[in-house]
């Protein structure tokens, strides 16, 4: 059997697949979809819509997944479709194609990060290397990375569309054929004989799960947004492209860093809070609209990302380290919900004002309730979670 940092190696390079590709390579090629009459906007947002909603219904039904062979399915099973439904992309056309493509690698995406939540940060903790445990959650950002070098270079060749989808599916075929023969096992299921958390834990769980889709109306706006409003401030010029894997490379590196954190009993939300603030300061720093804002909100809002997404994981494991898989699925349905709000809150936004300022305004406020509301009086945490992370 692989070393347990084999295994994790191979969790971070699945998440970086599922998310960086299947998951988000839909906003570098939203320019080119626009750009080719495929879609007009109203149609890109429907689609980005559609690729939350899948999120958040493959989330929900993460949770139902106990048995050994149905986590082992369902991770198999988004990681393949992650590829196949990218690679069927190339022959997309037109509007309802993308729209169902989309959902499906939604879905696909969410039983990917919560099956490898669940497999990975126990067997991070069982080796002793709770730190390179949270690494794993650096993957989506070289992730998106990658997928913002593909389409730089894409655009730099002229290559449509359909070009790029065919890359990514290569690409993305290439790193799930690495990491099969090395990817973490589910082990059988023992009798669980642990309490119930307490009252407070579950209340605390549920505050979570706010902070999480408060999280999640935040971030999307500027992640989804972004690579438009910078082509439209450096009018379609290859500068534009530089946003996006900047943000991937931005958010990895906040992994890291939130990773060498020293470990205190309340440390993990203290830097919750900070994340969050972090964060709501870059969205508001893209209502200033000029390169230097829109390169603050790259450095403001990527790096505190996936970040943030670590903690929040982090957290609910010290609250109740019995429910990871389960808890996981919640708090993605949770984060997947505020997503999906996201598109109706910016269609909002540009029907009353004509553009994205209110809802660039609503969304930095919701960041900054999401902090104060992570500013709670210490919770109980579990002996099992006290190990450094």
């Amino acid at each position: 059997m692989p070393s347990p940092l084999i295994r994790l190696l191979a969790s971070f390079i699945a998440l970086m697949m599922a998310m960086g590709i299947g998951r988000f390579a839909l906003t570098p090629q939203l320019p080119h979809l626009l750009g080719e009459g495929q879609v007009d906007l109203t149609g890109a947002g429907l689609i980005a819509a559609a690729n939350y909603l899948g999120y958040f219904i493959g989330a929900l039904e993460a949770m139902f997944a106990h048995r050994p062979a149905q986590v082992q399915r369902r991770l198999l099973g988004g990681l393949w479709l992650c590829v196949g439904l990218t690679l069927a992309s190339y022959w997309a056309e037109g509007f309802w194609s993308h729209l169902l493509l989309r959902f499906g690698t939604g879905v696909a995406s969410a039983w990917v990060l919560v099956m490898i939540t669940a497999l990975s940060q126990p067997l991070a903790l069982a080796a002793g290397r709770p730190r390179l445990g949270a690494l794993v959650f650096a993957g989506p950002g070289l992730g998106i990375f990658l997928t913002g070098l593909l389409a730089l270079g894409a655009n730099l060749l002229r290559q449509n569309s359909a070009t790029l989808w065919l890359v990514y599916a290569t690409a993305g075929l290439l790193m799930l054929l690495a990491m099969l023969p090395i990817l973490p096992r589910p082990a059988p299921v023992a009798p669980n004989t642990a309490p119930p958390p307490p009252a407070s834990n579950r209340g605390a769980i549920a505050r979570l799960g706010l902070i999480y889709a408060l999280y999640g109306v935040g971030y999307i706006l500027p992640a989804t947004f972004l690579s438009q409003m910078a082509s439209v401030r450096f009018q379609g010029q290859w500068q534009a492209d530089l946003f996006w894997p900047c943000f991937g490379l931005a958010a990895a590196v906040g992994v890291l860093l939130v990773s060498l954190r020293r470990h205190t009993p309340d440390a993990t939300r203290h830097w919750l809070m900070a994340t969050l603030w972090l964060q709501a300061a870059g969205v508001f720093a893209c209502l200033l609209g000029s390169g230097v804002g829109l390169a603050l909100g790259v450095l403001l809002c990527g790096t505190p990302f996936l970040a943030c997404m670590q903690l929040v994981m982090q957290h609910s494991r010290e609250l109740a380290p019995h429910a990871t898989q389960r808890n996981a699925g919640l708090l993605t349905a949770c984060f997947a919900l505020g997503q999906l709000s996201g598109p109706l809150l910016a269609a909002l936004s540009s029907h009353f004002s004509g553009g994205l300022q209110p809802a660039l305004i609503a969304a930095g406020s919701g960041l900054l309730v999401a902090g104060a509301l992570s500013w709670t009086p210490r919770q109980p945490i579990a002996r099992t979670c006290r190990a450094p992370v």
